[in-house]
Protein backbone atom coordinates (compact mmCIF):
# COMPACT_ATOMS: atom_id res chain seq x y z
CA UNK A 1 0.00 0.00 0.00
CA UNK A 2 1.01 3.48 -1.19
CA UNK A 3 2.09 5.86 1.97
CA UNK A 4 -1.89 8.00 0.47
CA UNK A 5 -3.23 4.80 1.50
CA UNK A 6 -5.69 5.32 -1.34
CA UNK A 7 -5.57 1.68 -3.23
CA UNK A 8 -8.92 0.11 -2.68
CA UNK A 9 -11.23 3.23 -1.76
CA UNK A 10 -13.98 4.90 -4.02
CA UNK A 11 -14.46 8.02 -5.00
CA UNK A 12 -16.70 10.58 -6.80
CA UNK A 13 -15.18 12.93 -9.09
CA UNK A 14 -17.43 15.83 -11.02
CA UNK A 15 -16.37 18.08 -13.66
CA UNK A 16 -13.94 16.41 -15.85
CA UNK A 17 -13.86 17.96 -19.56
CA UNK A 18 -11.00 16.88 -20.66
CA UNK A 19 -7.57 16.46 -19.84
CA UNK A 20 -6.51 19.92 -18.80
CA UNK A 21 -9.26 19.63 -16.06
CA UNK A 22 -8.22 19.60 -12.38
CA UNK A 23 -11.01 16.87 -12.12
CA UNK A 24 -9.14 14.94 -14.18
CA UNK A 25 -5.62 15.20 -13.33
CA UNK A 26 -7.17 14.55 -9.53
CA UNK A 27 -9.41 11.48 -10.90
CA UNK A 28 -6.06 10.31 -12.83
CA UNK A 29 -3.62 10.86 -9.70
CA UNK A 30 -6.22 8.92 -7.83
CA UNK A 31 -6.48 5.91 -9.70
CA UNK A 32 -2.63 5.79 -10.27
CA UNK A 33 -2.67 5.05 -6.49
CA UNK A 34 -5.02 2.20 -7.16
CA UNK A 35 -8.26 4.17 -5.97
CA UNK A 36 -11.43 3.07 -8.40
CA UNK A 37 -12.70 6.58 -9.15
CA UNK A 38 -16.58 6.99 -10.36
CA UNK A 39 -17.20 10.20 -12.64
CA UNK A 40 -20.13 12.41 -13.05
CA UNK A 41 -20.55 14.73 -15.96
CA UNK A 42 -23.20 17.29 -16.84
CA UNK A 43 -24.85 16.22 -20.39
CA UNK A 44 -24.69 13.67 -22.95
CA UNK A 45 -22.94 15.67 -25.16
CA UNK A 46 -20.07 15.82 -22.32
CA UNK A 47 -20.23 12.18 -21.69
CA UNK A 48 -19.82 11.62 -25.64
CA UNK A 49 -16.69 14.06 -25.55
CA UNK A 50 -15.03 12.58 -22.79
CA UNK A 51 -15.76 8.56 -24.01
CA UNK A 52 -12.02 8.19 -25.46
CA UNK A 53 -10.74 9.97 -21.74
CA UNK A 54 -13.36 7.94 -19.93
CA UNK A 55 -13.12 4.82 -21.71
CA UNK A 56 -14.03 1.62 -19.63
CA UNK A 57 -15.19 3.86 -16.44
CA UNK A 58 -18.03 3.82 -15.10
CA UNK A 59 -19.88 7.65 -16.01
CA UNK A 60 -22.77 9.52 -14.31
CA UNK A 61 -24.38 12.21 -15.68
CA UNK A 62 -26.19 14.41 -13.83
CA UNK A 63 -26.43 18.30 -14.03
CA UNK A 64 -26.41 19.93 -11.26
CA UNK A 65 -29.30 22.74 -12.24
CA UNK A 66 -31.07 20.12 -11.77
CA UNK A 67 -32.27 18.61 -8.61
CA UNK A 68 -33.73 15.88 -9.31
CA UNK A 69 -30.73 14.74 -11.37
CA UNK A 70 -28.84 14.78 -7.81
CA UNK A 71 -31.22 12.80 -6.09
CA UNK A 72 -31.01 10.34 -9.30
CA UNK A 73 -27.32 10.16 -9.06
CA UNK A 74 -27.56 9.07 -5.22
CA UNK A 75 -29.69 6.70 -6.05
CA UNK A 76 -28.36 4.98 -9.03
CA UNK A 77 -25.23 5.06 -6.80
CA UNK A 78 -27.09 3.35 -3.56
CA UNK A 79 -28.65 1.15 -5.84
CA UNK A 80 -24.46 -0.08 -7.03
CA UNK A 81 -24.15 -0.63 -3.20
CA UNK A 82 -21.60 2.17 -3.54
CA UNK A 83 -19.79 3.68 -0.64
CA UNK A 84 -17.83 6.60 -0.59
CA UNK A 85 -14.41 7.48 0.26
CA UNK A 86 -14.98 11.17 -0.61
CA UNK A 87 -15.99 13.66 -3.92
CA UNK A 88 -14.23 16.04 -5.98
CA UNK A 89 -16.48 18.97 -6.31
CA UNK A 90 -14.82 20.54 -9.63
CA UNK A 91 -17.74 22.29 -11.12
CA UNK A 92 -18.01 26.00 -11.97
CA UNK A 93 -20.14 27.95 -14.57
CA UNK A 94 -20.71 31.82 -15.07
CA UNK A 95 -23.04 33.20 -18.29
CA UNK A 96 -20.56 35.48 -20.18
CA UNK A 97 -22.27 35.43 -23.30
CA UNK A 98 -23.07 39.20 -23.29
CA UNK A 99 -19.27 39.92 -22.16
CA UNK A 100 -17.99 41.59 -19.30
CA UNK A 101 -19.76 44.18 -17.96
CA UNK A 102 -18.89 46.15 -14.57
CA UNK A 103 -19.22 44.40 -11.55
CA UNK A 104 -22.22 46.67 -10.28
CA UNK A 105 -24.10 45.69 -13.84
CA UNK A 106 -23.92 41.77 -12.60
CA UNK A 107 -27.57 40.33 -14.68
CA UNK A 108 -29.48 38.57 -11.34
CA UNK A 109 -30.48 35.69 -13.49
CA UNK A 110 -26.55 35.28 -14.43
CA UNK A 111 -25.65 35.78 -10.73
CA UNK A 112 -27.69 33.32 -9.11
CA UNK A 113 -27.00 30.89 -11.75
CA UNK A 114 -23.82 30.85 -11.09
CA UNK A 115 -23.83 30.31 -7.64
CA UNK A 116 -26.23 27.47 -7.83
CA UNK A 117 -24.01 25.38 -10.08
CA UNK A 118 -20.69 26.77 -8.74
CA UNK A 119 -21.42 26.82 -5.08
CA UNK A 120 -24.66 25.36 -4.21
CA UNK A 121 -24.26 22.37 -5.97
CA UNK A 122 -21.48 21.27 -3.77
CA UNK A 123 -24.17 21.58 -0.71
CA UNK A 124 -26.72 19.87 -2.57
CA UNK A 125 -24.86 17.06 -3.50
CA UNK A 126 -23.11 17.05 0.30
CA UNK A 127 -26.41 16.39 1.32
CA UNK A 128 -27.92 13.79 -1.48
CA UNK A 129 -24.65 11.86 -0.98
CA UNK A 130 -24.60 12.03 2.98
CA UNK A 131 -25.67 8.43 3.58
CA UNK A 132 -23.30 6.98 1.23
CA UNK A 133 -20.22 8.56 2.54
CA UNK A 134 -17.82 6.16 4.34
CA UNK A 135 -17.65 7.71 8.35
CA UNK A 136 -14.32 9.43 7.73
CA UNK A 137 -14.78 10.26 3.70
CA UNK A 138 -13.05 13.20 2.47
CA UNK A 139 -14.56 16.60 0.38
CA UNK A 140 -12.51 18.39 -1.59
CA UNK A 141 -14.01 21.48 -3.64
CA UNK A 142 -11.76 23.50 -6.09
CA UNK A 143 -11.77 27.48 -5.29
CA UNK A 144 -9.01 30.43 -6.48
CA UNK A 145 -6.17 31.34 -5.04
CA UNK A 146 -8.14 34.74 -3.40
CA UNK A 147 -11.53 36.10 -3.39
CA UNK A 148 -10.29 39.43 -2.02
CA UNK A 149 -8.42 40.75 -5.23
CA UNK A 150 -10.54 42.66 -7.83
CA UNK A 151 -9.34 40.72 -10.71
CA UNK A 152 -12.16 42.60 -13.07
CA UNK A 153 -12.11 39.47 -16.09
CA UNK A 154 -13.06 37.34 -13.80
CA UNK A 155 -16.02 39.02 -13.75
CA UNK A 156 -18.62 37.72 -10.45
CA UNK A 157 -16.98 34.61 -9.63
CA UNK A 158 -14.92 35.23 -7.00
CA UNK A 159 -17.99 36.71 -4.97
CA UNK A 160 -19.06 33.02 -5.48
CA UNK A 161 -16.23 31.46 -4.71
CA UNK A 162 -16.23 33.53 -1.62
CA UNK A 163 -19.45 32.46 -1.17
CA UNK A 164 -18.24 28.35 -2.23
CA UNK A 165 -15.27 28.78 0.68
CA UNK A 166 -17.83 29.75 3.04
CA UNK A 167 -19.66 27.09 2.23
CA UNK A 168 -16.87 24.35 3.02
CA UNK A 169 -16.54 25.42 6.97
CA UNK A 170 -20.17 25.46 7.10
CA UNK A 171 -20.73 21.74 5.55
CA UNK A 172 -17.69 21.07 7.70
CA UNK A 173 -19.26 21.99 10.84
CA UNK A 174 -22.33 20.62 10.19
CA UNK A 175 -21.59 17.48 9.25
CA UNK A 176 -19.79 17.57 12.66
CA UNK A 177 -22.30 16.73 14.67
CA UNK A 178 -23.11 13.34 13.10
CA UNK A 179 -19.92 11.60 11.51
CA UNK A 180 -16.22 12.86 10.49
CA UNK A 181 -16.60 13.95 6.93
CA UNK A 182 -14.14 16.57 6.44
CA UNK A 183 -14.57 18.98 3.63
CA UNK A 184 -11.66 21.25 2.37
CA UNK A 185 -11.27 23.68 -0.42
CA UNK A 186 -7.93 23.69 -2.97
CA UNK A 187 -7.42 27.22 -3.45
CA UNK A 188 -5.66 27.47 -6.53
CA UNK A 189 -3.63 29.79 -8.31
CA UNK A 190 -3.69 30.95 -12.14
CA UNK A 191 -3.91 27.67 -14.34
CA UNK A 192 -3.59 26.84 -18.01
CA UNK A 193 -7.00 25.07 -18.53
CA UNK A 194 -9.93 25.34 -21.26
CA UNK A 195 -12.13 27.25 -19.16
CA UNK A 196 -9.62 29.72 -18.34
CA UNK A 197 -8.41 30.47 -22.44
CA UNK A 198 -12.35 31.68 -22.93
CA UNK A 199 -11.67 34.67 -20.06
CA UNK A 200 -10.74 37.67 -21.89
CA UNK A 201 -6.91 38.96 -21.02
CA UNK A 202 -6.41 35.84 -19.28
CA UNK A 203 -3.08 35.43 -20.79
CA UNK A 204 -1.78 38.68 -19.78
CA UNK A 205 -2.76 38.21 -16.25
CA UNK A 206 -1.40 34.86 -16.19
CA UNK A 207 1.91 35.99 -17.18
CA UNK A 208 2.03 38.67 -13.99
CA UNK A 209 1.17 36.24 -11.79
CA UNK A 210 3.47 33.80 -13.20
CA UNK A 211 5.81 37.12 -12.41
CA UNK A 212 4.57 37.14 -9.42
CA UNK A 213 5.36 34.00 -8.14
CA UNK A 214 8.82 33.37 -6.10
CA UNK A 215 9.92 30.94 -7.96
CA UNK A 216 8.47 33.28 -11.15
CA UNK A 217 6.75 29.28 -12.45
CA UNK A 218 2.84 29.37 -12.85
CA UNK A 219 1.32 26.85 -10.68
CA UNK A 220 0.40 23.82 -12.92
CA UNK A 221 -2.71 21.47 -12.91
CA UNK A 222 -1.12 18.54 -11.61
CA UNK A 223 0.35 20.16 -8.38
CA UNK A 224 -2.88 21.41 -8.03
CA UNK A 225 -4.02 17.48 -8.15
CA UNK A 226 -1.51 16.26 -5.76
CA UNK A 227 -3.01 18.69 -3.15
CA UNK A 228 -6.45 17.37 -3.64
CA UNK A 229 -5.85 13.77 -3.95
CA UNK A 230 -3.30 14.73 -0.73
CA UNK A 231 -6.82 16.34 1.02
CA UNK A 232 -8.63 13.12 0.38
CA UNK A 233 -6.24 10.63 1.82
CA UNK A 234 -6.05 9.28 5.16
CA UNK A 235 -2.82 10.93 5.63
CA UNK A 236 -4.39 14.45 6.00
CA UNK A 237 -7.20 13.28 8.92
CA UNK A 238 -6.54 16.39 10.60
CA UNK A 239 -7.15 18.58 7.85
CA UNK A 240 -10.78 19.90 8.01
CA UNK A 241 -13.11 22.99 7.09
CA UNK A 242 -9.74 24.70 5.45
CA UNK A 243 -9.14 25.99 2.21
CA UNK A 244 -4.81 25.06 0.75
CA UNK A 245 -3.77 27.78 -1.34
CA UNK A 246 -1.90 26.52 -4.11
CA UNK A 247 0.31 29.08 -5.82
CA UNK A 248 3.25 29.13 -5.45
CA UNK A 249 3.90 32.33 -3.12
CA UNK A 250 1.70 34.46 -5.70
CA UNK A 251 0.17 36.22 -3.08
CA UNK A 252 3.24 37.41 -1.49
CA UNK A 253 4.72 38.56 -4.41
CA UNK A 254 3.32 41.29 -5.76
CA UNK A 255 5.95 43.82 -4.73
CA UNK A 256 8.46 41.83 -6.55
CA UNK A 257 11.77 43.83 -7.83
CA UNK A 258 11.11 43.40 -11.15
CA UNK A 259 7.36 44.11 -11.28
CA UNK A 260 7.56 47.00 -9.18
CA UNK A 261 10.31 48.14 -12.05
CA UNK A 262 8.48 46.77 -14.71
CA UNK A 263 5.28 49.36 -13.53
CA UNK A 264 7.37 52.47 -12.48
CA UNK A 265 9.89 53.27 -15.46
CA UNK A 266 9.34 55.76 -17.97
CA UNK A 267 8.68 53.85 -21.02
CA UNK A 268 10.85 53.41 -23.52
CA UNK A 269 13.47 53.25 -20.74
CA UNK A 270 15.62 49.92 -20.17
CA UNK A 271 17.66 47.59 -22.66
Amino acid sequence: MSWLELEGKTFLVTGVANKKSVAWQIAHQLEDEGARVIYSVRSEARRDSTAALLEGREVHICDVEYPAQIEALARDLSANGTRLDGLVHSIAFANYDEGFKPFHETERKDFLQAIDISCFSLVALSKALKELFEPEASVITISISTTAMAAENYGYMAPIKAALDSSVVFLAKSFSKTSRVRFNAVRAGLLKTSASAGIPGYLESYLYGEAATLRHQGVSTAEVASCGVYLLSPRSSAINAQGIVVDAGMGVGFFDDDLVRRATEPEGSGS
